[in-house]
Formats: C-alpha cells, sequence, structure tokens
C-alpha cells in the first residue's frame, strides 16, 4: 500500500481528496441536515459519496487517469453548486478544488473544468452580493489555476527526471537492473494472461576486463556503448534492452518461438562480429538464451538464462547456449 502511494504520485493525490472528503466534507453535511437545508446536505453527502467511491476504484483497477478526471469534475461541480445553494460560504470550496485538478487530471482538461467552474459561478450570480466580489472573485480564481498550473507542471517535469535517472542506464541510454525486474515480471504476468512467448537474452562481453586495463575505461565505455547502438539497431522496436551490470546486459523478446529465437541470436552475433571492434581487434559476446516456460518466476528464468550463459563461457566464449540444451546436457560449470 505504502509503496504504491510513494510511486503512482496520481493515486496519491486521489487518496488524499478521498480522505479529505471524508473528513472535511462529512461535519457541514451532518451540520445542513441539523439546520434543515436538506437540498445542500445531499449535494455534500453526495460529491463525499462520488469522490470515495472514485478513490476506491482508482486502488482497485489502478486506472488513475479516468477516475482522475472524473474526480476533478465531481469536485468542482460540486463547489459551484455548493456555492450557488448556500451563497458566499460556499465559494471558499472552490480554491482546493481549482488547485487539485491540475494533479488529478490533465492540464488541458484542468484548464477546461476550472473555467467552466468559474463560468458557472458567474453566470448564476446568486452566491455574490456584488459584481465587485463576483469579479474579485474569478480574477483570484483565475490566478489560484494559474499558480496551480505552474506548480504542477513543475512538479512532473521533475518527477519525469527523476524517474529517468532511477530507471536509465546514465551510459548507454537502455533501461537498468530496476526497470529491467518490473519488465520482467510483467512479460511473466503477460504470458500467463495471453499466452504471449518471451524470450530472454543474457549477454556478457568477453574479456572485457582485458579491454579495460589494456586500452582504458574511455575505450571500454565506447565498446558498451557502441554494442548496445548495433544491438538496438537490430531487434524491433517492442524488444527490450536493460543494462544488467557492469558488461552484462539483457534482451527481452516478445512474440517469439524458439526458431526465430534462433534466427534472432544469429543475426546478433554475426553483426556483433562484423562490426564491433576496438584498437586491439574484435569484440565478442557470451548469450545464454532462455524461452519463458509457463507458470515460470522472474526468477527463474532468468537464471536459466544465467545459467545458459555460464555454459557459453565455459565452453570457449563467443557462444550463443540455450537453456533448454542446457536442461537436457545438466548443469556446467564457469571456467575462469
Amino acid at each position: 500500500m505504502l509503496y504504491r502511494l510513494k510511486t503512482d504520485f496520481r493515486l496519491s493525490i486521489i487518496t488524499l481528496l478521498g480522505i479529505s472528503a471524508l473528513l472535511g466534507i462529512s461535519p457541514f453535511a451532518v451540520m445542513r441536515f441539523a439546520q434543515g437545508n436538506m437540498l445542500a446536505g445531499i449535494v455534500d453527502t453526495t460529491i463525499m459519496l462520488a469522490i470515495t467511491v472514485g478513490m476506491v476504484y482508482a486502488w482497485v483497477t489502478g486506472d488513475t487517469d479516468r477516475t482522475g478526471l472524473a474526480m476533478a469534475i465531481v469536485a468542482c461541480a460540486g463547489a459551484v453548486t455548493v456555492g450557488a445553494l448556500v451563497g458566499e460560504p460556499g465559494l471558499f470550496w472552490l480554491y482546493p478544488c481549482l488547485v487539485s485538478s491540475f494533479f488529478l487530471t490533465e492540464p488541458r482538461y484542468a484548464i477546461f473544468i476550472n473555467l467552466a467552474a468559474v463560468l458557472a459561478l458567474m453566470v448564476h450570480g446568486a452566491a455574490f452580493s456584488s459584481t465587485i466580489q463576483m469579479w474579485s472573485f474569478s480574477a483570484t480564481a483565475v490566478v489560484v489555476s494559474c499558480c496551480a498550473y505552474v506548480f504542477a507542471h513543475r512538479n512532473e517535469n521533475q518527477r519525469e527526471r527523476l524517474e529517468h535517472l532511477a530507471t536509465i542506464d546514465p551510459l548507454t541510454g537502455v533501461k537498468n537492473r530496476r526497470s529491467m525486474d518490473e519488465e520482467l515480471a510483467m512479460a511473466a504476468a503477460s504470458a500467463a494472461r495471453t499466452g504471449i512467448a518471451y524470450g530472454l537474452v543474457l549477454l556478457d562481453i568477453d574479456h572485457f576486463k582485458k579491454i579495460n586495463d589494456e586500452h582504458g575505461h574511455s575505450v571500454g565505455d565506447d565498446v558498451l556503448t557502441e554494442m548496445v547502438a548495433l544491438i538496438e539497431q537490430n531487434i524491433r522496436k517492442s524488444d527490450q534492452l536493460f543494462r544488467f551490470g557492469g558488461e552484462e546486459f539483457v534482451l527481452l523478446m516478445s512474440g517469439v518461438d524458439e526458431t526465430g529465437l534462433r534466427a534472432v541470436m544469429h543475426n546478433l552475433q554475426h553483426i556483433m562480429h562484423k562490426f564491433l571492434k576496438h584498437p586491439g581487434g574484435k569484440v565478442t559476446a557470451s548469450f545464454g538464451v532462455a524461452l519463458l516456460k509457463n507458470g515460470e518466476t522472474p526468477d527463474d528464468w532468468l537464471a536459466r538464462a544465467d545459467e545458459a550463459l555460464y555454459k557459453a563461457k565455459a565452453s570457449g566464449r563467443d557462444q550463443i547456449v540455450y537453456a533448454d540444451d542446457v536442461s537436457a546436457q545438466g548443469p556446467a560449470t564457469e571456467t575462469a
């Protein structure tokens, strides 16, 4: 629960709004029923229930986009209705709704919702004691909306930058191990749900330490970036490449059978033999390949690919070894 709140910003806003609705609106609903203002009490109760239902729906389905849009509309429409019913005291409810809308939904929708709410109150007019008050309220509402837009936009940019730093390898530009763990889990879930086949390739550049020691780390970095570029040029857009650590990378492919996977691997090895070089000569890699089995966990899947990689390195490196072949032959011992 706490993990979802930390990682899903919009869900956290929806949850905060839902809790605020329960704690903030409930006393006013009770008070208005006690005062005999049944209509205003029903409106408050309806708003509170609608927001609460939206919060529960977002938690259950994970659909925060549509839920956020619906809650922004409900909150602003509810604030307008309360303002029209109770007059000036109800106007203050619109301000937090104007701010929240930019965090609940996309800016283009939030701008439209906010302007529609302010215009609706102006057209109705009954909530204002004078024209000056109406225009003063409208001006401050627009200023609040502009400030909320700037803050929300800046917050979104910073969130995207932090997410990029947390999930992308800075040297090669491919996703890192954290992203890989998430994608493998989603691939396993997708395979169980749809039956789509997935292939996993664990590759290790041969004698990479020697390249660094003899030619310097800058040359080693160039080898890594050039290899990534070669692989990305020769795989599909739907395939994903991750830096597993150091000179090890993981390639995740969807919708591939054993025949197709073997063809792809043969082509990648050929491309690397032809184009990947450093000042001391050509660069090769060892590959461990595994097709996802029914009901297999991501950890077991990766472990089978890792075992195949060890077999490839033990067989002299610059080899492609398939996990199913390793299973048939028994485990291998890695050579130094």
